[in-house]
């Protein structure tokens, strides 16, 4: 194996690793060992783990932030776009159970805020573009905040993730995305809006 595809391989092993087990979990032995190579190995990739760790979240990351862009370009309308991101993130997070998350605020903090700037700028000039559309096509609100709305989205999508707010044996991770997406969009949509969301909003609770 090219001394590039090694190291892509090896950062698609660590980050399921990181969403399956958690960030504090994983060591750098159990990623050598699922991979089959020595911890040396990894080691001429990587200094340490936090190295690892930041390079496994920013691949994910460009990753989710350019599936959303493709989703976006070929979308009928925002209501469409939003449930197409939700089934989306949640293939890409399907490995999820460790509230990594949550993980990575804890113990790798700078990381984490880098992070969260990054998803901020990200999120809320794609809903921004997203309302404005919306509107356009008369599907929300026209006197609606814009700004005010892209900003509570940011924050609605970051305190679901928040696992001692939503525990995940009350709140299944699933149904969180249904529910997070199912109240502010029924406070935005207008009339001919109601009646693109209502099908989507049928099949998530059937």
């Amino acid at each position: 194996m090219e001394k590039k595809d090694l190291e892509k391989s090896i950062v698609v092993v660590a980050t399921e690793l990181f969403l399956s087990l958690g960030f504090k979990s994983v060591t750098m032995d159990d990623i050598a060992v699922e991979m089959g190579i020595s911890k040396k190995t990894i080691y001429n990739f990587f200094e340490n783990k936090e190295q690892l760790v930041k390079k496994a979240v920013f691949n994910l990351y460009e990753a989710i932030t350019s599936g959303i862009e493709n989703i976006r370009s070929q979308s009928e309308n925002p209501i469409t776009e939003l449930f197409e991101v939700k089934m989306f993130l949640m293939q890409q997070l399907k490995g999820e159970k460790a509230s990594p998350q949550y993980q990575l605020q804890k113990y790798y903090p700078s990381i984490f805020k880098e992070l969260q700037k990054k998803q901020f700028d990200f999120i809320t000039i794609t809903v921004v573009k997203s309302l404005q559309k919306g509107v356009e096509m008369g599907l929300f609100r026209p006197d609606m905040n814009i700004d005010f709305i892209a900003r509570m989205y940011f924050n609605g999508m970051t305190a679901i993730k928040n696992v001692e707010l939503f525990p995940k044996n009350i709140y299944a991770p699933e149904k969180l995305m249904e529910h997070y997406l199912d109240y502010p969009l029924r406070a935005i949509v207008t009339e001919k809006g109601k009646l693109l969301l209502n099908p989507f909003l049928k099949t998530a609770y059937a």
